[in-house]
């Protein structure tokens, strides 16, 4: 298994927390699976270009920029017309279709979903986006277990918010389990 993931989207959006949070749940509470994460974004604190780049392998990682990506995570439409071209023939899109209009068809597997949508309508918290991404991600590929991610959040937010954040990544996996079923 060698997975070469770009999520991309404007700060705010936690493009760069979930980044984080699926790479240490590879790294840590998978077996034999190894990860690192890399980061950039625009001179904006919020709303500026985020790019978070995640390797995740079975393999020693030699080199942390992705190149052309398996997977492609574009939350607005400005990350969709910079990135969509890097994705690797047969990867897979991943985007949200709030924000993001496909213009064009590119070889790869392109799933939209209407996850911030989703999250506001469930929870009324768009703080949590990030974390049904990442349930929309994981139900898609099978990057980690859910539970992986569930044990990072754990570790690195207080209690009071671990039900939200269970109910956001449930909501990613049901968004994409509706999909399949139609």
């Amino acid at each position: 298994m060698d997975k070469r993931i770009v999520f991309s989207g404007s700060g705010g959006q936690g493009v760069i927390t979930a980044a984080i949070i699926l790479a240490e749940a590879a790294a840590v509470y998978e077996t034999n699976l190894n990860a690192v994460q890399t980061q950039s974004y625009g001179p904006e604190a919020r709303g500026g270009a985020t790019r978070a780049d995640v390797i995740i392998s079975e393999a020693p990682i030699h080199h942390p920029k992705v190149i052309n990506p398996n997977i492609l995570i574009c939350l607005t439409q400005t990350a969709y017309n910079k990135y969509a071209g890097i994705l690797r023939p047969g990867g897979l899109m991943l985007t949200d279709s709030k924000f993001v209009k496909i213009d064009f068809k590119v070889d790869a597997r392109q799933v939209e979903l209407n996850m911030y949508l989703a999250v506001m309508e469930k929870i009324g918290k768009p703080i949590v986006f990030n974390i049904c991404m990442l349930g929309a991600l994981l139900e898609l590929t099978g990057l980690v277990k859910p539970d992986s991610i569930m044990k990072v959040l754990k570790d690195k937010i207080p209690p009071d918010f671990m039900a939200m954040n269970q109910e956001a990544l449930e909501t990613g996996i049901q968004l994409v389990r509706r999909i399949a079923t139609n």
